[in-house]
């Protein structure tokens, strides 16, 4: 005989409630799969009875890139929405792909150009990226991404719309890059650091991308600049635009003045990835930091003829302005640091890109671009405080006098501070590859003066050259 065992239950064991939500039917589910396979989703952005907004064909493309240097790690890559139209290559309208040995990259299924880092895909949509930003940022400065302010290349004419064209590998063992206006290229070295197994290549730096690129901006703007036979100063201005030119690029990006403000507190002089211009470039040289640093103390007194020291003065003056005014314009309880740093940047940018559009077309100085700065300052009714803080930056470096107590007086052009000497000639030994392009130093002219002192010597030597042989009459010829 079987008995039935029965578990005791306790008293307080919680008691569950019952499901009051039904279960769907089966004829249910038959209906929401059929469903599914009728319908599809409306097109986006439309609403209920808007008309659908037209949509210009092949317009915009995501790229992925470096957004600073590789070695800049809390960055790295990510994507970026390029709103022209982008077509094999990459290529545009201004900036085309030529490099030798790789085939041009195509879009993929979603007509974007978003390859795998570390190869020669990913450089040449990099290194166009960057380029494409810069020149549509400019753009964006003087009044419109194109149109009515194109920003033409140096060798671009009514007759002669070529584009700038970007080798990523156009310098193979070469601690370099350059931009060339015989050759309209911007070209970009690759080398193996000592004692290191790994190959660097410039075109990977978001900053030294944008440098080179800068060069080719300004030449097309100011073409006298760019030749050796310019003052020190000058060629100051054309270093410096690069050094600048990285970090206005990178201050246009919101996510990377979000970084910023995260990395320093919101302490533009603390150390940040802002101030190191091309950080993997300078630790393959064995530096501690970038290749340059825009948050320095550098005055012009210091800094003599040599242009890569020269250019230091006045990016460092720049990126104390930036500072200032970031400081008198946070408001952190109204809004957000990093939208502050964004509209900031985009201010001096302006600012300093017409200023120097404003300059002389030959032998410009520092001086004639800070008082440009705040003559347009004045007309654009920036506030006193401002006009302040860019005055004062420029004294202290030595580029204009002035008083630093006082509000700055509108119509008065600054004296300027120290000045290149009658006759000084650039040392551009330490400068990118384009300042040391033969291109831009008259070597011609430099041959013809040795060639004549050959004629001179030669002549003094009783070398002279022979007299031609006495020509016969037509009837005395055999």
């Amino acid at each position: 005989m079987h008995r039935r065992l029965t578990l005791p239950i306790q008293e307080t064991a919680p008691q569950l409630p019952v499901s009051t939500i039904p279960t769907p039917t089966a004829a249910y589910r038959r209906h929401r799969k059929a469903v599914e396979v009728v319908l599809e989703p409306g097109p986006p952005g439309t609403g209920l009875g808007a008309e659908p907004l037209p949509v210009p064909f092949g317009l915009g493309a995501r790229v992925l890139m470096w957004k600073q240097d590789p070695s800049v790690g809390e960055i790295g890559t990510r994507k970026v929405f390029l709103p022209g139209l982008v077509l094999d290559g990459p290529r545009d309208a201004r900036i085309t792909f030529g490099q030798p040995g790789i085939d041009a990259v195509s879009p993929n299924a979603f007509g974007d150009y978003v390859t795998m880092p570390d190869t020669p895909q990913f450089d040449a949509v990099h290194t166009y990226a960057v380029v494409r930003l810069t020149l549509t940022m400019y753009q964006r400065a003087l009044g419109g991404a194109s149109g009515d302010s194109p920003l033409p290349w140096q060798w671009n004419d009514s007759a002669n719309t070529a584009p700038l064209v970007i080798y990523p590998y156009g310098l193979p063992n070469v601690m370099n890059a350059f931009y060339s206006r015989e050759q309209a290229c911007l070209k970009f070295g690759d080398f193996v650091p000592l004692g290191q197994a790994a190959r660097m290549y410039t075109c990977r730096s978001f900053d030294i991308v944008a440098h080179e690129t800068a060069h080719a901006v300004l030449d097309g703007l100011k073409p006298q600049w760019l030749l050796a036979d310019n003052p020190p100063q000058t060629g100051g201005l054309h270093e410096a635009f690069g050094d600048m030119t990285a970090i206005f690029l990178t201050l246009s990006q919101l996510d990377q003045c979000e970084a910023i403000v995260a990395q320093t507190k919101a302490r533009l002089h603390d150390k940040t990835f802002l101030a190191d211009i091309a950080e993997q470039f300078g630790l393959a040289l064995g530096r501690p930091n970038g290749l340059r640093n825009a948050d320095n103390d550098i005055t012009l007194s210091q800094a003599g003829t040599e242009v890569h020291a020269l250019s230091q003065v006045f990016t460092g003056a720049v990126y104390d302005v930036l500072a200032d005014l970031f400081a008198l314009a946070r408001a952190p309880e109204h809004q957000d640091d990093a939208v502050v740093l964004h509209e900031v940047g985009t201010t001096l940018r302006g600012l300093v890109l017409r200023a120097l559009i404003a300059a002389p077309d030959h032998a410009a100085s520092y001086a004639d671009v800070v008082n440009a700065m705040l003559r347009l300052a004045v007309a654009d009714g920036v506030p006193v405080a401002t006009r302040n803080a860019i005055r004062n930056r420029f004294v202290q470096r030595q580029v204009v006098q002035g008083p630093l107590d006082q509000d700055h007086v509108p119509g008065v052009d600054l004296l300027p501070g120290v000045q290149d000497a009658p006759g000084a000639v650039q040392d551009r030994r330490a400068c990118c590859g384009t300042m040391n392009l033969a291109e831009y130093y008259n070597v011609e002219g430099l041959l013809d003066i040795e060639r004549q002192q050959l004629t001179t010597w030669c002549a003094a030597h009783g070398r002279a050259a022979p007299a031609d042989p006495p020509r016969q009459a037509e009837g005395d010829r055999a």
